[in-house]
């Protein structure tokens, strides 16, 4: 089974819930634990916030995520200046953000960051599904 969705979206931040619900309803007719949506939800919505936030002076961004038998593939591309994920800092424990990374590295099955210097940065997301008993997903 296969189920992709691929979209070109403006680097603002009503595009995340845009994306999040879309992929969400995919997972959810597919009959993805909702566990797993729920990872799957909060490492693509870090995605794509750390580009509404951090990937200036891109315009857009491209997110591509698809279901490939019981795996889960997100790739967040965007074309901004990059960055490389080693001189990431750790947040302090009072700060309210930058766990983005953290949390990310902490749900997903496998993460890659790839910096394409000035031409932006990819990242892929890897998750194994589980599926509800008699779900749509596990006879397609």
């Amino acid at each position: 089974m296969e189920a992709t969705i691929a979209l070109k979206l403006p680097r603002d931040a009503a595009s995340v819930p845009l994306i999040r619900q879309m992929f969400d309803g995919t997972l959810r007719s597919l009959g993805v634990v909702p566990q797993i949506r729920d990872d799957i939800e909060l490492m693509l919505s870090e995605a794509c916030t750390n580009v509404v936030r951090h990937a200036a002076p891109s315009d857009e961004y491209m997110v591509t995520a698809g279901v490939h038998d019981d795996l889960c593939v997100i790739r967040v591309v965007d074309t901004g200046g990059g960055f490389d994920p080693h001189q990431v800092r750790e947040p302090k424990e009072s700060a309210e953000s930058g766990r983005g990374l953290l949390i990310m590295r902490a749900l997903a099955d496998d993460v890659r960051f790839t910096n394409r210097r000035e031409n932006g940065a990819v990242v892929s997301l890897e998750k194994r599904l589980r599926f509800e008993a008699g779900a749509a997903g596990l006879s397609l």
